[in-house]
């Protein structure tokens, strides 16, 4: 019998995960490793070579480890699930003309849920994941809070999930660097590990081709909507586009037209299809909207909560002032305009390291 108990560890296959059960395993805990197959790159239409976590080689390399360290593994079939809830949520944002977050719905959704499921069939106490952060209880509320490791902090990720979700998760490798992690698994043998690269394309999508996945996935879609209006801001019509959605706000690339000075997409009018396109200042806001709200710190946002706001993943933040409105949502006034504030993307919180919590960007 452990001294600590049974876990769910989430493996991927990659460094961060493997090491994660490792440090898991070491201290103690009964490790059951899971790989979740979320998706069958083949079904799509793409022409890359399946890479990732859904791979043979990552289910391969996840099950090694485990024979290796002595502890059980087995491979969670989740397709059909993540598919439903992710892909068509994916597909709906961008025919919205928003910019979908599918990472956070399926940590949120999928993943988390799937987890815990599995834990309670398996009577493990806890879940665990090769996440960038941390997690630390305070006043009687589970804190997610910045990983070590600036560079790789993956907070931004995990906004959504719910107290009862973090209760049960242990995040052993937030304390750690990158360089770290490599260096544990060089010393314990894993030197194909420690070399192995690093995915940052969406998973379903690993050509990077988001739109040629819409167009696979959307029949006609690209007769639908192509030869839509480029308009400027003041709704004069420069020229023929592509289809509104194969375009995001602040995109400046791909555009196709010219005009003697860089311009940028502002805005998309999914309704009449149309484009709207701008200079670099008119991608600049003082203020959104953001609603699906999830508190992790506190379990109420007071009036005028002073926050760093990052819009974006790679987003270094903004401080500004938060206001809860009768609905649910949440006003941001930046204390400085901000550029690219995108629809579907997700506006996060801190207080120093801290998640105050998140939601989605909706239009004003």
């Amino acid at each position: 019998m452990s001294k600590n108990g049974k876990i769910l560890v989430a493996m991927s296959g990659g460094i961060d995960s493997s090491i994660a059960a490792m440090m898991l395993h070491d201290q103690g805990y009964e490790v059951i490793g899971i790989t979740m197959k979320t998706w069958d790159y083949a079904s799509s239409g793409g022409s890359k070579k399946e890479t990732g976590c859904c791979s043979l080689d990552s289910i391969n390399d996840a099950r090694l480890l485990a024979v290796n360290k002595g502890f059980h593994h087995m491979i969670l079939d989740i397709r059909e699930e993540f598919g439903d809830f992710v892909i068509n949520n994916f597909v709906d944002e961008y025919l919205a003309g928003r910019t979908p977050n599918p990472c956070v719905l399926c940590n949120t959704h999928i993943k988390w849920e799937a987890l815990l499921k599995r834990a309670d069939m398996l009577d493990c106490e806890f879940i665990a994941t090769g996440h960038y952060a941390q997690i630390r209880e305070e006043k009687g509320r589970y804190v997610v809070s910045k990983g070590l490791d600036e560079n790789k902090d993956q907070s931004y990720v995990l906004w959504g999930l719910k107290q009862e979700c973090l209760k049960r998760t242990k995040l052993p490798i937030g304390g750690y660097k990158k360089t770290d992690i490599r260096q544990m698994a060089m010393d314990n043998g894993y030197e194909e590990l420690a070399k192995k690269s690093e995915s940052y394309e969406i998973c379903f999508v690993p050509d990077n081709d988001y739109r040629g996945f819409l167009k696979r996935k959307v029949e006609g879609l690209e007769e639908r909507v192509n030869g839509g209006n480029f308009t400027l801001t003041d709704g004069t019509i420069i020229g023929k586009h592509k289809g509104y959605p194969f375009y995001t706000i602040g995109q400046r690339k791909g555009l196709e037209i010219a005009l003697g000075e860089p311009m940028f997409v502002t805005d998309i009018n999914p309704e009449t299809n149309t484009v709207i396109i701008g200079k670099k200042e008119d991608l600049e806001q003082k203020t959104t909207l953001v609603s699906n709200l999830n508190l992790i710190k506190y379990a109420a946002i007071e009036d005028d909560t002073l926050a760093l706001t990052k819009i974006r993943y790679k987003d270094k933040g903004t401080m500004s002032t938060l206001n809860q409105d009768a609905q649910g949502n949440v006003e941001v006034v930046f204390h400085e305009n901000v550029m690219g504030v995108a629809p579907g993307q997700s506006a996060v919180f801190y207080e120093g390291n801290d998640l105050i919590g998140g939601g989605f960007i909706r239009k004003k």
